[in-house]
Protein backbone atom coordinates (compact mmCIF):
# COMPACT_ATOMS: atom_id res chain seq x y z
CA UNK A 1 0.00 0.00 0.00
CA UNK A 2 1.50 3.26 -0.84
CA UNK A 3 0.46 6.59 1.69
CA UNK A 4 0.41 10.12 -0.24
CA UNK A 5 2.57 12.98 0.81
CA UNK A 6 1.51 16.50 0.22
CA UNK A 7 4.00 18.77 -0.37
CA UNK A 8 3.58 22.69 -1.46
CA UNK A 9 6.74 22.44 -3.54
CA UNK A 10 6.86 19.99 -6.47
CA UNK A 11 8.70 16.79 -5.12
CA UNK A 12 11.41 16.48 -8.27
CA UNK A 13 12.28 19.98 -6.89
CA UNK A 14 13.39 18.64 -3.62
CA UNK A 15 16.62 16.91 -3.12
CA UNK A 16 16.88 14.68 -0.56
CA UNK A 17 13.02 12.85 -0.30
CA UNK A 18 13.40 9.49 0.01
CA UNK A 19 12.57 7.40 -3.32
CA UNK A 20 9.09 6.49 -3.91
CA UNK A 21 9.74 2.90 -5.05
CA UNK A 22 11.38 1.99 -2.02
CA UNK A 23 9.25 3.58 0.77
CA UNK A 24 5.79 3.17 -0.83
CA UNK A 25 5.52 7.00 -0.65
CA UNK A 26 3.86 8.58 -3.08
CA UNK A 27 4.01 12.97 -3.46
CA UNK A 28 1.31 14.97 -4.71
CA UNK A 29 2.21 19.00 -4.89
CA UNK A 30 -0.72 20.88 -3.66
CA UNK A 31 0.18 24.55 -2.96
CA UNK A 32 -3.36 25.78 -1.89
CA UNK A 33 -5.63 25.82 -5.41
CA UNK A 34 -9.06 24.64 -6.22
CA UNK A 35 -8.97 21.00 -6.54
CA UNK A 36 -6.93 18.89 -4.89
CA UNK A 37 -4.22 16.48 -6.18
CA UNK A 38 -5.65 13.29 -4.70
CA UNK A 39 -8.28 11.89 -2.20
CA UNK A 40 -7.28 13.77 1.14
CA UNK A 41 -8.15 10.82 2.78
CA UNK A 42 -5.01 8.79 1.45
CA UNK A 43 -2.89 11.84 3.08
CA UNK A 44 -0.26 10.26 5.38
CA UNK A 45 1.84 13.33 5.60
CA UNK A 46 0.32 17.45 4.97
CA UNK A 47 2.70 19.98 4.01
CA UNK A 48 0.62 22.99 4.53
CA UNK A 49 0.95 25.38 1.65
CA UNK A 50 3.24 28.83 3.33
CA UNK A 51 1.65 31.79 3.56
CA UNK A 52 -1.88 30.86 2.00
CA UNK A 53 -3.49 31.90 4.92
CA UNK A 54 -5.92 29.46 7.72
CA UNK A 55 -8.53 28.99 5.19
CA UNK A 56 -6.61 27.30 2.87
CA UNK A 57 -4.51 25.42 5.76
CA UNK A 58 -7.40 23.73 6.93
CA UNK A 59 -9.60 23.13 4.16
CA UNK A 60 -8.83 19.22 3.69
CA UNK A 61 -8.22 18.46 7.25
CA UNK A 62 -11.85 16.54 7.79
CA UNK A 63 -11.06 14.46 5.16
CA UNK A 64 -7.61 13.44 5.60
CA UNK A 65 -8.58 10.02 8.15
CA UNK A 66 -5.15 8.80 7.67
CA UNK A 67 -2.96 11.29 8.13
CA UNK A 68 0.03 11.48 10.75
CA UNK A 69 1.94 14.07 10.15
CA UNK A 70 0.81 17.98 9.35
CA UNK A 71 3.69 20.22 8.84
CA UNK A 72 4.23 23.89 8.19
CA UNK A 73 6.51 26.19 6.53
CA UNK A 74 6.08 29.21 8.95
CA UNK A 75 7.65 29.30 12.61
CA UNK A 76 3.85 30.05 13.79
CA UNK A 77 1.04 27.56 13.99
CA UNK A 78 -2.11 29.56 14.61
CA UNK A 79 -3.27 29.16 10.97
CA UNK A 80 -3.71 25.49 11.46
CA UNK A 81 -4.57 25.35 15.37
CA UNK A 82 -8.41 25.87 14.33
CA UNK A 83 -8.39 22.81 12.06
CA UNK A 84 -6.42 20.36 15.02
CA UNK A 85 -9.90 19.01 16.34
CA UNK A 86 -10.75 17.86 12.54
CA UNK A 87 -8.05 15.45 13.10
CA UNK A 88 -7.84 12.15 14.40
CA UNK A 89 -6.09 11.26 17.44
CA UNK A 90 -1.72 10.98 17.40
CA UNK A 91 -1.35 13.54 14.94
CA UNK A 92 2.22 15.53 15.23
CA UNK A 93 1.76 18.96 14.22
CA UNK A 94 5.18 20.41 13.43
CA UNK A 95 6.43 23.95 12.96
CA UNK A 96 9.20 25.41 10.70
CA UNK A 97 11.76 25.79 13.41
CA UNK A 98 15.12 26.64 11.74
CA UNK A 99 13.45 27.69 8.28
CA UNK A 100 12.78 30.94 9.38
CA UNK A 101 15.42 32.40 11.83
CA UNK A 102 17.97 33.91 9.57
CA UNK A 103 15.34 35.97 7.28
CA UNK A 104 13.16 37.45 10.25
CA UNK A 105 15.99 38.57 12.72
CA UNK A 106 17.39 40.34 9.31
CA UNK A 107 14.49 41.91 9.21
CA UNK A 108 13.93 42.87 12.51
CA UNK A 109 17.45 44.72 12.57
CA UNK A 110 16.46 46.21 9.59
CA UNK A 111 12.92 47.56 10.99
CA UNK A 112 15.55 48.48 14.05
CA UNK A 113 18.25 50.86 11.77
CA UNK A 114 15.74 51.99 9.37
CA UNK A 115 13.59 53.72 12.20
CA UNK A 116 16.14 54.74 14.08
CA UNK A 117 17.99 56.35 11.63
CA UNK A 118 15.07 57.92 10.02
CA UNK A 119 15.48 55.90 7.18
CA UNK A 120 11.96 56.55 5.94
CA UNK A 121 11.87 59.64 5.65
CA UNK A 122 15.10 60.07 3.99
CA UNK A 123 13.06 58.24 1.36
CA UNK A 124 10.58 60.78 1.39
CA UNK A 125 12.88 63.57 1.07
CA UNK A 126 14.69 61.82 -2.11
CA UNK A 127 10.92 61.95 -3.68
CA UNK A 128 10.41 65.10 -3.30
CA UNK A 129 14.47 66.31 -3.68
CA UNK A 130 14.91 67.31 0.47
CA UNK A 131 18.26 67.12 1.98
CA UNK A 132 17.18 65.93 5.46
CA UNK A 133 20.53 66.25 7.64
CA UNK A 134 20.79 66.51 11.65
CA UNK A 135 21.21 64.09 13.93
CA UNK A 136 19.52 60.90 14.64
CA UNK A 137 19.53 58.09 16.98
CA UNK A 138 21.53 55.13 16.84
CA UNK A 139 21.37 51.41 17.87
CA UNK A 140 24.80 51.84 19.90
CA UNK A 141 24.36 52.31 23.37
CA UNK A 142 20.72 51.86 23.25
CA UNK A 143 19.10 49.17 25.78
CA UNK A 144 17.09 46.24 24.02
CA UNK A 145 14.43 43.95 25.71
CA UNK A 146 13.40 40.80 23.37
CA UNK A 147 10.34 39.64 23.95
CA UNK A 148 9.46 35.55 23.20
CA UNK A 149 12.80 34.36 23.34
CA UNK A 150 13.01 31.14 21.30
CA UNK A 151 15.20 30.66 18.19
CA UNK A 152 13.84 33.89 16.34
CA UNK A 153 14.51 35.99 19.10
CA UNK A 154 18.03 34.22 19.91
CA UNK A 155 18.66 34.94 16.12
CA UNK A 156 18.01 38.61 16.85
CA UNK A 157 20.12 38.90 19.57
CA UNK A 158 22.81 37.02 17.25
CA UNK A 159 22.84 39.91 15.15
CA UNK A 160 22.12 42.71 17.93
CA UNK A 161 25.94 41.64 19.39
CA UNK A 162 27.88 44.19 16.40
CA UNK A 163 25.90 46.59 17.91
CA UNK A 164 27.35 47.91 21.01
CA UNK A 165 23.98 48.23 22.64
CA UNK A 166 24.06 48.88 26.58
CA UNK A 167 22.45 45.60 27.69
CA UNK A 168 19.83 42.80 25.65
CA UNK A 169 17.11 41.46 28.74
CA UNK A 170 15.51 38.68 27.45
CA UNK A 171 11.44 37.66 28.29
CA UNK A 172 10.00 34.20 27.61
CA UNK A 173 6.88 32.16 28.61
CA UNK A 174 9.09 30.90 31.67
CA UNK A 175 12.41 31.93 33.17
CA UNK A 176 15.62 30.38 32.16
CA UNK A 177 19.12 30.43 31.77
CA UNK A 178 21.00 30.37 28.29
CA UNK A 179 24.20 30.70 26.98
CA UNK A 180 23.66 34.23 26.50
CA UNK A 181 22.75 35.10 29.80
CA UNK A 182 19.30 35.32 32.07
CA UNK A 183 15.98 34.46 30.27
CA UNK A 184 13.14 36.56 32.46
CA UNK A 185 9.29 35.72 32.95
CA UNK A 186 6.48 36.81 30.84
CA UNK A 187 5.17 38.39 34.53
CA UNK A 188 8.92 40.18 34.84
CA UNK A 189 8.13 42.66 31.73
CA UNK A 190 5.88 45.62 34.05
CA UNK A 191 9.40 46.31 35.41
CA UNK A 192 11.69 45.31 32.03
CA UNK A 193 10.19 47.57 29.88
CA UNK A 194 10.16 51.45 31.55
CA UNK A 195 14.19 50.46 30.67
CA UNK A 196 13.91 49.50 26.94
CA UNK A 197 14.78 51.63 24.18
CA UNK A 198 14.10 49.10 21.58
CA UNK A 199 11.48 46.60 22.49
CA UNK A 200 11.43 44.16 19.69
CA UNK A 201 8.21 41.30 20.10
CA UNK A 202 8.66 37.82 18.90
CA UNK A 203 6.46 36.16 20.47
CA UNK A 204 3.85 33.00 18.59
CA UNK A 205 0.50 33.63 19.08
CA UNK A 206 -1.22 32.08 22.03
CA UNK A 207 -4.28 32.66 24.09
CA UNK A 208 -1.80 34.06 26.60
CA UNK A 209 -0.08 36.60 24.37
CA UNK A 210 -2.60 37.49 21.98
CA UNK A 211 -3.03 41.17 23.00
CA UNK A 212 -0.12 41.38 25.18
CA UNK A 213 1.13 44.59 23.60
CA UNK A 214 -1.58 46.37 25.31
CA UNK A 215 -2.72 49.89 27.29
CA UNK A 216 -0.40 48.92 30.07
CA UNK A 217 2.40 47.60 28.17
CA UNK A 218 2.70 50.22 26.13
CA UNK A 219 2.05 52.57 28.80
CA UNK A 220 5.04 51.32 30.90
CA UNK A 221 7.92 51.79 27.85
CA UNK A 222 9.89 54.62 28.22
CA UNK A 223 9.19 57.85 26.05
CA UNK A 224 11.18 57.50 22.88
CA UNK A 225 11.16 53.83 23.16
CA UNK A 226 10.93 51.89 19.86
CA UNK A 227 8.44 49.00 18.92
CA UNK A 228 8.98 46.41 16.81
CA UNK A 229 6.64 44.05 16.24
CA UNK A 230 7.81 40.45 13.95
CA UNK A 231 5.55 38.34 15.91
CA UNK A 232 1.84 38.46 14.71
CA UNK A 233 -0.41 41.07 14.23
CA UNK A 234 -3.10 40.50 17.17
CA UNK A 235 0.26 40.29 19.91
CA UNK A 236 -0.51 43.82 19.28
CA UNK A 237 -3.71 45.95 20.35
CA UNK A 238 -3.62 47.88 17.40
CA UNK A 239 -6.37 50.48 18.39
CA UNK A 240 -3.78 50.83 21.99
CA UNK A 241 -0.74 51.21 19.73
CA UNK A 242 -2.81 54.20 17.77
CA UNK A 243 -3.33 55.84 21.41
CA UNK A 244 0.43 56.23 21.60
CA UNK A 245 1.92 56.66 18.17
CA UNK A 246 -0.02 59.62 17.67
CA UNK A 247 0.73 61.48 20.71
CA UNK A 248 4.28 60.51 19.29
CA UNK A 249 5.52 59.35 22.67
CA UNK A 250 6.57 56.10 21.20
CA UNK A 251 7.50 55.22 17.47
CA UNK A 252 6.59 51.65 15.84
CA UNK A 253 8.36 49.34 13.03
CA UNK A 254 5.48 46.08 12.63
CA UNK A 255 6.00 43.49 10.13
CA UNK A 256 2.69 42.41 10.89
CA UNK A 257 -0.61 44.21 11.62
CA UNK A 258 -4.46 44.13 12.92
CA UNK A 259 -5.75 43.39 10.48
CA UNK A 260 -3.95 42.54 8.16
CA UNK A 261 -3.02 42.89 5.42
CA UNK A 262 -3.65 45.92 6.41
CA UNK A 263 -6.68 47.41 4.31
CA UNK A 264 -6.38 51.08 2.36
CA UNK A 265 -7.84 53.66 4.94
CA UNK A 266 -6.62 52.25 8.04
CA UNK A 267 -4.91 54.93 10.33
CA UNK A 268 -1.94 53.09 10.96
CA UNK A 269 -0.64 53.77 7.44
CA UNK A 270 -0.12 57.14 8.32
CA UNK A 271 0.24 57.40 12.15
CA UNK A 272 2.75 58.94 13.68
CA UNK A 273 6.55 57.29 13.47
CA UNK A 274 4.71 53.84 12.34
CA UNK A 275 6.88 52.32 9.64
CA UNK A 276 4.82 48.72 8.01
CA UNK A 277 6.63 46.30 5.88
CA UNK A 278 4.01 43.40 4.45
CA UNK A 279 4.81 40.54 6.58
CA UNK A 280 7.84 39.60 4.49
CA UNK A 281 9.73 38.60 7.68
CA UNK A 282 10.23 34.95 6.78
CA UNK A 283 9.54 35.54 2.54
CA UNK A 284 13.22 35.93 1.13
CA UNK A 285 15.65 33.93 -1.04
CA UNK A 286 17.03 32.16 2.58
CA UNK A 287 13.14 30.43 2.56
CA UNK A 288 12.71 28.16 0.30
CA UNK A 289 16.25 26.32 -0.13
CA UNK A 290 15.80 25.52 4.25
CA UNK A 291 11.97 24.79 3.37
CA UNK A 292 13.28 22.05 1.16
CA UNK A 293 16.09 21.00 3.66
CA UNK A 294 13.69 20.54 6.47
CA UNK A 295 10.56 18.97 3.89
CA UNK A 296 13.42 16.12 2.95
CA UNK A 297 14.74 15.63 6.22
CA UNK A 298 11.34 15.03 7.90
CA UNK A 299 9.84 12.85 4.96
CA UNK A 300 12.88 10.63 5.25
CA UNK A 301 12.31 10.72 8.99
CA UNK A 302 8.58 9.63 8.83
CA UNK A 303 9.39 7.21 6.10
CA UNK A 304 11.86 5.28 8.35
CA UNK A 305 9.61 6.04 11.70
CA UNK A 306 12.20 7.92 13.20
CA UNK A 307 11.12 11.01 15.47
CA UNK A 308 10.06 13.86 13.83
CA UNK A 309 11.71 17.41 14.57
CA UNK A 310 9.88 20.54 16.10
CA UNK A 311 6.67 18.36 17.23
CA UNK A 312 5.03 21.19 18.67
CA UNK A 313 1.31 19.56 19.32
CA UNK A 314 -0.15 15.74 19.33
CA UNK A 315 -3.56 15.46 18.64
CA UNK A 316 -5.55 13.76 21.31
Amino acid sequence: MTADVWLPVPADEIDGLPAPSATGLAYRFWDGGPDFPADPADCAFYAVPYMKGMEVAIRPLAAMKSVRVVQTLSAGIDHVEPGLGLLPAGVRLCNAKGVHEASTAELALALVLASLRGIPGFVRGQDTEQWRAGFYPSLADKSVLIVGYGSIGAAVEDRLAPFECARVARVARSARTTERGEVRALTDLPVLLPDADVVIVSTPLTDRTKGLVGADFLSRMKDGALLVNIARGPVVDTKALLAEVETGRITAALDVTDPEPLPAGHPLWHARGVLISPHVGGSTSAFMPRAKRLLADQVTRFAAGEALRNVVVTTG
